[in-house]
């Protein structure tokens, strides 16, 4: 048979077959028994190296040919080859990001990183090849390792990082099993549903004990609805894959955990899931000694990279795997490999003290904290166990309660022994909390698993109950671990609860004290309010940076956001002090609050954690006379009666005037360091524009110097205001009342619009006020089920200038109201008499409707939703009749409000109209409205025109 293969095609290793073939084709199969990998070098060795090492003894032990085997000579030749072409037409930058700079300070400095780099940075050094594909919370390691690689950053093995980013997780976990078995040290990133979709290949990479590490931002699954946000579901789901499992608990922690996990996979052959909790600790910035690559390097076993390579697919000694077994041996096979993990707790205990022996720092598998003769005890596992450690540290001290906690770092193997010798032998009463749910099951993961120890240990007498916290970041505060803690102290506690929700359903839920402050003494607490995509988070990235490396205080920032792209709030959690800072929950009680946008103080209860004496910052265009007018009522009295220091500054004229547009995040920033006093001003203020330098520096001197310009003028904006003693007086208001007229009436309409009205009034208004926290189990549905058609309740007002349409020079051609993303812009038809019941204002901005036919019958008028417009200008840019121009949101919306009301209140012409044309589609209903996209988005009008133009039809 003629066989023509080409050598490219093949990229997954393979064991080589007898073939029979003629002496054309059997010189292609020679060339591709050469090419099956184009992933090296492996394991950091380059091809010469490794020669170097084949010593007569080694090939011999591995019934190889000799050293100068031509067929081996051409693969290494061919290897060589595909490498570079691997390099050339395949490298992609996934993400470039001025926060993700590499790195290169000596052993023992001092850096400011998130848990994701701190993942990056030692997966980077240690591995040869990372599949990675985006997915939140863990994108930010993928991004990270790929932008190091592209700026030629050498790892531990004197290589860059190979990075390709897949199609999908799958794709990602098939291809690193591939690099696995063709001998390299391979590494991957992801979280939630990509975490499921790799597990088949997690099955296989630890039954065929192949070292590997994965390092898993842990995140909800799934359920009934999506979560961005963080909880163990994911990391539980894959607990009987084979793979050790490594918790940390907080940034420093997974730095080295990251490191011990490497290096036990390296030697052991058990692959490891590093995992850590997403946001929480993925995301937040904390100060850290950051462990250098030649330091790493020392690390490292070269035997065990040697035995991985001689383990591998390699056409010098052929063998096969993955074959099909029968019950006669399979389950004789899959006890093979007991030994394997019966000493891994040995091996990651040891790999701890070598890394100690270096860094002076070291995390026990198995920790505890408190009282040394607890009666009262804590299972934890994750970021919580810092929150429940420290709590328990300050009930021992303050209170001489006998409590404590116990920490699991690592879930997988358990171990039985090191979990005893950590508990207290006095303890009477154990919590075990979970941050997951199993629904049906006795108990979650970790209370059977403690449960299961305490059985096989004959420690009936300990009594021992379980909890559920945290599931889809839930706040888990001090206040919450005392909830547990008098759980315990009950008579006879609960078996069964949840922690920090209120369940007035199944009643599982604990009541929840005051607020408990455990923070160290001279903690300085910080909280921003700012708009997504407005530069508010990367500023305060910068300003904790700043503050950690150039001062002795300690930082810690995390950041809120919501699901929306951009256009969402955010809300920054910023905190100093002398010593370190271990608090992985949000700020309660804040000493400095800015507020960057102006209409968050009727939308949001801003004081409600402004401490006594605490300094309030609003960017607004008010003056200081406007203030009690502009203010609620419930703020100034909050002000008043916490004789709180309240300033203005104008920050977006500041910021158009430098040329900026709405970007006033490094404006803000001088702001901050100017009147939080964390720092002496004009240190910070050099600090500062040197950031600014590094951020801004690629896109020209220009845009450089027009933030500098922002900062410069930014203390000449600030204006300080007096705080009225009478307003402690006032009686507090209803808030944001935004959405009441749009929801008036609706819940009496049909029942289609009632139910949507019922689902904004109680649900919908509440977490858009942010205060979704406070709503009870019965507020929901099971099953997850919403009504439509409700983000018309929503009213988020975002843009600072809105369009406003003169009729007068309008084409009636209806490109406004293609192009805009979020169906703010629409066209409408009313008759004679609609036209005569409308409000003034709109009657006179409509005209007669052009185009013949039945537009004869109507009036025209395009209308624009003030408080559902993004302020993007694509409606202004596309006009060809200049007929739109931007003026500011809050005169636009006092103006366009009530005519917005008016023309929903009419009939949908739509069916009178042809719609296959552009201005004819305009006229039908759009079944995508007032999205999350971003402003601007180049695809939700794309959607938005198949809603109009396929209706209910569209699938």
């Amino acid at each position: 048979a003629q066989v023509s293969i080409k050598p490219q095609a093949c990229l997954l290793p393979c064991a080589p077959a007898r073939i029979l073939c003629s002496s054309r084709s059997e010189q292609s199969v020679m060339a591709l028994r050469g090419m099956t990998t184009p992933f090296g070098p492996y394991g950091g060795l380059r091809p010469e190296e490794e020669r170097v090492g084949e010593s007569a003894e080694r090939l011999a032990s591995l019934g190889a040919g000799a050293a100068a085997d031509i067929e081996y000579e051409q693969f290494l030749k061919a290897k060589e080859v595909q490498r570079a072409m691997f390099k050339a037409e395949n490298k992609t930058i996934v993400a470039q990001c001025h926060d993700t700079d590499i790195i290169t300070t000596g052993a023992g400095a001092d850096a400011c990183i998130d848990g994701n780099q701190a993942a990056a940075h030692v997966a980077y050094a240690l591995s040869d090849i990372a599949f990675i594909y985006p997915i939140t919370p863990s994108s930010p390691m993928g991004e990270m390792v790929d932008e190091w690689a592209a700026q030629g950053l050498l790892n531990c093995y004197g290589q860059r990082l190979s990075v390709t980013e897949m199609q999908s997780e799958g794709g990602a976990a098939g291809a690193l099993h591939g690099a696995l078995k063709a001998g390299a040290f391979g590494v991957t990133f992801t979280a939630s549903q990509g975490l499921l979709l790799m597990i088949p290949n997690m099955f296989k990479i630890a039954g065929e004990l192949l070292p590997c590490v994965m390092h898993v931002a842990a995140r909800a699954l799934a359920g009934q609805s999506l979560s961005i946000f963080g909880d163990h579901s994911d990391v539980m789901a894959c607990r009987s894959t084979g793979w050790a499992m490594l918790a940390s608990e907080s940034v420093e922690m997974v730095q080295y955990q990251a490191l011990i996990a490497h290096l036990v996979s390296m030697e052991c052959r058990v692959p490891v899931q590093h995992f850590f909790d997403g946001f929480r600790t993925s995301h937040e910035v904390n100060r850290v000694k950051l462990i250098d690559y030649e330091t790493m390097k020392g690390f490292i076993d070269w035997e065990a990279v040697k035995r991985h390579h001689d383990l591998a697919l390699n056409p010098r000694h052929p063998h096969m795997q993955g074959q099909s077994q029968g019950p006669d041996i399979f389950f004789q096979c899959v006890e093979a490999s007991n030994s394997f993990y019966d000493n891994l707790a040995f091996a990651f205990e040891a790999k701890a003290r070598l890394v100690e022996e270096k860094t002076g720092c070291s995390f026990a598998l198995y920790a505890y904290d408190g009282h040394p003769e607890a009666t009262h005890v804590i299972v934890v596992m994750g970021s919580a166990a810092v929150t429940c450690s420290e709590t328990a540290v300050h009930l021992v001290e303050e209170k001489g309660q006998r409590v404590g906690v116990l920490k699991v770092r690592l879930f997988r193997p358990w171990d039985r022994q090191r979990f005893l010798a950590a508990l207290p032998s006095t303890a009477t009463r154990l919590c075990v909390l979970d941050r997951t749910k199993e629904p049906g099951s006795q108990g979650e993961p970790l209370l059977t698993e403690v449960a299961a120890t305490l059985h096989f240990a004959a420690r009936h007498e300990v009594i021992c109950v379980g909890g559920r916290y945290g599931l889809g970041s839930k706040e888990f505060t001090p206040n919450m671990v005392v909830a547990c803690f008098q759980n315990l102290f009950q008579e006879t506690p609960r078996p069964r609860f949840t922690v920090g929700i209120t369940d007035d359903v199944t009643h599982l839920s604990l009541p929840v004290g005051d607020w408990l402050d455990v923070l160290p003494k001279g903690t300085t607490e910080c909280m921003f309010y700012g708009l997504g995509s407005d530069g508010t988070v990367g500023a305060n990235k910068s300003a904790v940076k700043l503050i950690a490396l150039n001062t002795d205080l300690y930082a810690q920032a995390y950041f809120e956001y919501d699901a929306k792209k951009s256009g969402g709030v955010t809300i920054s959690h910023l905190r100093f002090g002398p010593r370190p800072i271990r608090a992985p929950y949000n700020v309660r009680s804040t000493d400095y609050l800015a507020i960057h946008k102006e209409s968050y103080v009727q939308q949001y209860d801003m004081t409600r954690y402004l401490k006594p004496g605490g300094v309030c910052v609003i960017n607004c265009t008010w003056s200081g006379q406007e203030l009690a007018a502009r203010l609620p009522a419930r703020m100034r009295r909050d002000l008043a009666q916490r004789r709180a220091r309240l300033f203005i500054i104008n920050a977006t004229k500041i910021a158009v005037q430098a040329g900026l547009g709405k970007r006033i995040n490094m404006i803000m920033q001088s702001v901050f360091f100017k009147l939080s006093g964390v720092m002496p001003y004009e240190a910070a203020l050099e600090l500062l524009k040197g950031s600014i330098k590094k951020m801004y520096g690629k896109k020209g001197d220009k845009v450089v110097q027009m933030n500098i310009d922002g900062v410069n003028a930014s203390l000449a904006g600030i204006v300080e205001c007096q705080v009225p003693s009478a307003w402690a007086d006032l009686e507090a208001d209803d808030g944001d009342t935004s959405a009441a007229s749009v929801l008036q009436g609706e819940e009496a309409g049909t029942s289609a619009s009632a139910a949507a009205a019922a689902f904004a009034r109680k649900i919908q208004q509440p977490c858009n006020n942010l205060d979704g926290n406070d709503l009870p189990v019965s507020t929901f549905q099971a099953g997850g089920r919403v009504p439509l058609g409700t983000s018309q309740y929503e009213k988020r007002g975002i843009a600072i200038n809105v369009p406003r349409v003169d009729m007068d020079r309008c084409t009636q051609c209806n490109k406004c109201s293609l192009i805009c993303p979020h169906a703010a812009v629409r066209p409408f038809l009313l008759s004679q008499q609609e036209l005569d019941a409308a409000p003034a204002s709109f009657r006179n901005g409509s005209r007669a409707a052009i185009g013949g036919g039945v537009l004869d019958n109507y009036h025209y008028r395009v209308q624009v939703s003030p408080l559902d417009c993004t302020g993007c200008e694509l409606c202004v840019r596309i006009c060809p009749a200049d007929a739109l121009k931007l003026e500011g949101a809050a005169k636009v919306a006092e103006a366009e409000k009530e005519n917005w009301d008016y023309a929903l209140t009419l009939p949908d012409r739509g069916d009178e109209i042809d719609k296959t044309t552009i201005k004819g589609s305009q006229f039908q209903k759009p079944y995508l409205e007032f999205s999350g996209a971003c402003e601007g988005c180049g695809e939700t009008p794309h959607v938005k025109l198949m809603t109009q133009l396929f209706g209910e039809r569209l699938v």
